[in-house]
């Protein structure tokens, strides 16, 4: 069984929007089992729509469609359901008084444009949204299931898990064997150089993919089926790649360094705390963009300015003159600021030029000190990337999550 999927939008083709919708349903169809054909970005347009979905239909079995379903005169999508499908709008009492319900807890009134998210396609199959006023809806036609969600993410991320119990229980499907490896520190070429004879060496029905970001790269081993004889087979290819590349495997699944750190504070009940120069603020936004992140991040500081970092960190100004703000001893004395200063377990501080040009005597641009600091010992590394701005924060980010990850072991 095969799905395409198409997000509707005029707001992504012109690049207002990103479209993370695809990523995140195909992420999950694929941790389900289910092969994702296509994905197509198409305009708020009637015609567009319908030929999309004869496209979709005949390569496909699924087509799951996101967009286009609010009560504003540009969201046309469910309109354009009814003349493809051949049916009309209908009113669905039971829908309205949910709708109703819904928009008194947020203190909005019930008005036409919100009444008319109540009338719906009369052969489809409404699956409910609860978080949110257009419906899910399920159409079926010669063999073929289209399910419509709304293109808001919130709300499509709410309804896939019903999808998928859906698409379990209509399809058979093949349990894929798949294993992840996130490799820090190493291009993705020079991975690839590196893994030439074992990559050579792999059966024919076990697959390899490189998945490259700013300094990991994801590698992602799969074969088609889950059984005895596969899983042996890949035990013993994983282990040759762990004694190839030895440290550089940073975790051995699909997951982000943000969430790893974050269960292993967990694990260890250790809190966590940040002082952050060059990075502003976004090792502290990926730690608590993790759920229950408030059970091991006590805080942090934004040390932007050198006042800051002496007044609230306890930095030292003679040691900001004699070694300048971007260098091993002052990141030391910010990790250790802030982890006096929030009685966290552990911290991570950063300060390094992110560019585009440099103010520090000597110090190029992509130059980044990072430490980490405990009650026991601190530790600290100068890095040097590159003389992209955004990728060097990132960069930066990563650098600091890796060293957290190596120091609460």
């Amino acid at each position: 069984m095969k799905i395409e999927i198409i997000t509707i939008g005029d707001e992504i083709l012109i690049g207002q929007i990103v479209d993370t919708n695809s990523a995140a349903m195909s992420k999950l169809l694929n941790e389900n089992g289910f092969s994702v054909k296509k994905i197509v970005s198409i305009a708020d347009n009637a015609n567009e729509i319908k030929q999309s979905v004869d496209a979709a239909f005949a390569e496909v079995d699924v087509v799951l469609l996101t967009g286009g379903l609010g009560p504003t005169n540009d969201d046309i999508t469910k309109k354009t359901l009814c003349d493809y499908f051949g049916t009309k709008l209908v009113f669905n009492q039971q829908v309205y008084d949910k709708l109703e319900k819904h928009l008194q807890a947020i203190n909005l009134p019930m008005n036409d444009m919100n009444k008319s998210q109540a009338y719906l396609p009369e052969i489809a199959t409404i699956i409910e949204n609860e978080v949110g006023t257009a419906q899910n809806m399920l159409f079926e036609k010669d063999g073929k299931i289209l399910i419509s969600m709304p293109g808001v993410p919130f709300e499509m991320k709410h309804a896939m898990p019903k999808v998928i119990d859906f698409l379990n229980e209509k399809f058979e499907k093949k349990e894929n064997f798949t294993r992840h490896f996130l490799v820090y520190g190493i291009p993705e070429s020079v991975l690839a150089t590196r893994l030439k004879d074992w990559e050579g060496a792999l059966p024919a029905d076990f697959h390899l993919a490189y998945l490259p970001s700013f300094g990991i790269v994801k590698l992602r081993l799969s074969t088609d089926e889950n059984n005895e004889n596969n899983q042996q087979r890949m035990a013993v290819i994983c282990e040759k790649l762990r004694a190839l590349l030895g440290k550089a495997i940073v975790a051995e699944e699909d997951i982000t360094m943000e969430e790893l750190v974050g269960r292993m504070l967990k694990e260890k009940n250790m809190t966590l705390a940040v002082a952050e120069s060059c990075t502003g603020g976004k090792i502290a936004h990926k730690i608590t963009s993790v759920p229950g992140s408030s059970a091991y991040f006590k805080g942090g500081v934004v040390a932007y300015t050198n006042s800051v970092k002496e007044e609230v960190l306890n930095v030292s100004a003679f040691d900001i003159d004699e070694y300048g703000v971007v260098s091993i001893p002052i990141v030391e004395q910010m990790a250790q600021g802030v982890l006096e200063l929030t009685e966290a377990d552990i911290a991570v501080a950063t300060s390094g030029v992110a560019g585009p040009t440099s103010n520090e005597k000597e110090k190029e641009v992509g130059t980044v000190c990072i430490a980490v600091a405990t009650a026991e010992s601190v530790m600290a590394q100068q890095f040097k990337f590159g003389n992209q701005r955004d990728k060097n924060i990132e960069r930066a980010c990563l650098a600091a999550l890796v060293m957290l990850k190596d120091a609460i072991g």
